[in-house]
This record gives structure tokens, sequence and C-alpha cells, in this order.
């Protein structure tokens, strides 16, 4: 576990991660091109190691060079192993984008259903009309999912997604790769971790356009078995998790590795709670040493549109928000367990939420919070538990690491580089 106290104002500079939730799309990718892909800024938690394994048990070589482990080559392999260990696949909610490389492969994808964070339903669906365009066909039962490839079909696939729904617009992207086949895909996910996925064909040949209302692709007119290099951007959500901890604890730093892009929205929120904040070539600036809190509500609404909130930015924003003046709304539809999470830990920690609905939460600050034991019980929960930590008084200690270590490599140490007062402990 980890025990945290409050805080001098954090400090200094520390650079992000690369995103896992961008590269675990693109390490499904690469498997999905059938030749070498060279990629870099991959981060080490452990849903990447997991997906890594996942390529090695069903026949890609996953290699990292001794000298640089946050680059990946990842090779095609002649081995006939189709079908991932079921109990290994179970741990990550990412196992369901191998399912486009694996049809490609074998022709088959055999996968369990979803896992990972606790924080509602992996629903499949929209993902087995995404295969039914290509002319696939999905089975299911109680431990998980078949789906069976077609063979041949040529012309354009025209998909028009429901809403804006990011694992379903991947999955048509990564499947159109393995057919090669042109895609229209209507009302498509512009999030950065889609954007990073289209980037990467663009590297390889793919002409692609985007827009809000369509993204469309076209495969290369011809294909070389030469190696490919591709990038994992930065971690957004490490980023804004590190600069509400800077804001919580009224310090001034520098945040290295996120692309302003990405961020435009967090930095939009702290500016409306009066934090000055601002993005240049690739550094988050927080200067929360001059903040003058507006005492304005916040009103903090996940959404899937293009810019808007993120929904991982808001549990880190809800931390912050409990320690400024205004009565704020916060919300998340999309991840409908995430506050049945988070709320209740804050509670132990002497907050006072209003829930207005299982998505929806409203309070005043600011708010004095005590320090005591609480649990990580999936990623955003557990670092937006450390940001409560640095200004309880008293220590407060966060079990369940296992779950922040999946997303975040060392939260924790980039927090007390900063200058916490943070460090693991033996229970």
């Amino acid at each position: 576990m980890v025990a945290v106290r409050p805080s001098v104002p954090l400090a200094g500079a520390v650079t992000v991660d690369g995103s896992k939730n961008a590269a675990l799309p693109l390490l499904a990718a690469a498997a999905a091109m059938h030749r070498p892909v060279h990629l870099s800024n991959v981060p080490a938690n452990t849903d990447v190691g997991t997906m890594l394994t996942l390529l090695q048990q069903t026949g890609w070589h996953a290699a990292r060079p001794v000298n640089d482990p946050h680059t990946t080559v990842i090779l095609p392999s002649d081995k006939q192993r189709p079908d991932p260990d079921p109990e290994v696949a179970a741990r990550i909610r990412a196992s369901y984008y191998l399912v486009p490389a694996l049809l490609g492969a074998y022709g088959r994808a055999r996968l369990p259903w979803p896992g990972g964070c606790a924080i509602g339903e992996r629903g499949m669906e929209l993902h087995f009309k995404v295969y039914e365009r290509f002319g696939d066909r999905s089975t299911v039962d109680d431990r998980g999912y078949l789906v069976e490839g077609a063979t041949g079909g040529r012309g354009t696939v025209s998909i028009m997604l429901p809403f804006r729904s990011r694992g379903a617009s991947i999955a048509a992207v990564l499947r159109t790769v393995v057919a090669g086949r042109p895609l229209r895909l209507g009302q498509p996910n512009l999030s950065p971790e889609v954007l990073s996925v289209v980037e990467a064909l663009r590297i390889s040949g793919w002409e692609c356009r985007v827009s809000e209302a369509a993204l469309t692709l076209q495969p290369p007119r011809s294909v070389s078995g030469e190696e490919i290099a591709w990038r994992v951007p930065g971690d957004k959500i490490e980023a804004g998790t590190l600069a509400c901890a800077v804001a919580v604890t009224g310090g001034n730093a520098h945040i290295l590795g996120a692309r302003r892009d990405d961020i435009t929205p967090l930095i939009t929120a702290l500016r409306w709670l009066g934090v000055p904040a601002d993005a240049e070539d690739g550094t988050l600036t927080v200067q929360a040493q001059d903040a003058q809190p507006t005492g304005r509500p916040l009103r903090a609404i996940a959404s899937l549109s293009p810019g808007g909130l993120d929904a991982d930015f808001e549990p880190a924003l809800l931390a912050l928000a409990l320690t400024l003046p205004g009565t704020h709304l916060f919300a998340d539809d999309i991840n409908p367990g995430r506050h049945r999470n988070l709320l209740p830990q804050l509670v132990r920690l002497g907050a006072t939420i209003d829930e207005l609905s299982p998505t929806q939460c409203r309070f005043a600050g600011p708010q004095q919070l005590t320090g005591a034991g609480v649990e990580a019980t999936d990623i955003r929960t557990g670092s937006a538990l450390l940001i409560a930590g640095l200004t309880a008084r008293g220590v407060t200690t966060l079990g369940g690491l296992e779950q922040l270590r999946r997303g975040h490599a060392d939260l924790p140490v980039k927090l007390h580089a900063l200058g916490a007062d943070i460090c693991e402990v033996i229970p």
C-alpha cells in the first residue's frame, strides 16, 4: 500500500509515460499489419504487459531491446497458436482489440469477456455489429465469445455508429486493416487513442480522412514487408492527474510529454476553477501558487463528443474541486460504476457528497478531508484518492496498488519527485 500525508506545494518537472489507452490498440494494430512494427514510448504498466503476453501466446514475437525498455518490436510468426490463455485475456478490457489480428491470422477469434476495472459492463454488441458488416459471424456463451471471419469481400465497408464508441471505432479500423478494404465510419470516436491508430495507418501508407461526421480509410496500393515505426503518445490521463495534484497543493510544476490537443478540456476546467494552466511544446505548466479561486461551479460532464471532457479526467478533477469554493456538479454516464467505486472512498475521508443518481453527484467546497484507509478499486479511483490524500489531515493509506499499476507504472514515484510526502509501505 501507499501512505500519503499533506504535502508542501508540489514543484519541479516530471515526464509522463506513454499512454496505456493508446498503447493497447497500437499493439493490436501492429499484430494486424503482418509486417515488423517498431513501437516506441511504450509504458511499462501491467495492462500493457498483459497485452504483450497475449500477443506472444497467440503466435507473435514481441521483443523489447535490453537497452530500451520503452520500445517494443512486434514481428509476425509462423507458429499456429490461435487461442490465448482465457485467464490472462480476462485480466484486461482491451483483449477485444485482438479480434481483427486473430481473424487475419487464423480466421477465428475466441476470447473471454473483457475484464479489468469494475466500472461498468463492457458491452460487445456494437463490436459484433461492426464485424457483421464485414461478413463475420459472432456467437456468445457464458465464458466469452467467438468471432469467425468471412473470406473474400470487396468494396467499401460503410458503418454508421449509433454513438461515438471508442472501442467500436478501433474495432472497425483494425478490421478494415485485416480485410484490406476501404472503410467509411460514420459518427466515429475521435479521441486521441483512436487518432493515434489512424496516424499509425497513415504512416503505413493508408489514405486517411477524418472529420466529426466520418472517418474514411483507403488501403495502400502496394504493401511492403519493411519495418515501420510508430510512437505511443504521452499519457494525457497521467498528465491530468499530476496537474490536479500540483493544483491541490498550490504548487508550480512542469509536466512533460502530453500533447496540448489531448489535454485542452482539462486546461479549460483548471482555468475555470482559477488555476493558471497552459501547454506549449509538449509541456503542461501549472502555476497554482498564483491561483485565484473563482468560486464558480464546475460542471464536469464526461463526454464522447469531440472536444468534450474525457471521462478519465473526471475523478482527478473531482478530488481537486472538493478543495475549491463553489457548488460543483460531476457526471459520468460512460462508466456507470465509477462513482460507485470512488464516492464511498472519498466519504471515508470525510467528504460530503450528494449523489443525485448512480452517475451524477453534487457537492460544495471547500471541504477539509481527514486521512483514513482507502482502496484503489480501479485505476482512476486510485489516482483520485492520491490527490485527496495530499490535503487530508493526517495519514491516508491507499491499498489496491495492483489496480493503480494497471494504468500507471510509477505514479507515486512521480508525485514523490515533485515533493509529495508519499511512500510505499508494507501492511
